[in-house]
């Protein structure tokens, strides 16, 4: 898996999520509890993985829709 984004915005992720899974393209959401664990309130970042193979066709999608990659 490859680090397709890293966001400290849930709307992001919610909205490139959502647009990958329109396309068919898997995505896995790391480090969502992290904030909670470290009591820093969402300070920490979450990331976006994808499949190695996806990671090109995924990153035009997030183009496409005004998210930096």
């Amino acid at each position: 898996m490859k680090e397709l984004l890293r966001t400290n915005d849930p709307t992001v992720i919610a909205f490139a999520t959502a647009l990958l899974d329109a396309e068919g393209i898997a995505a896995f959401q790391m480090d969502v509890h992290m904030s909670v664990l470290e009591g820093s309130l969402g300070i920490l970042p979450r990331r976006l993985m994808v499949r190695d193979a996806d990671l090109f066709v995924a990153r035009a999608v997030l183009k496409d829709n005004g998210i930096e990659a």
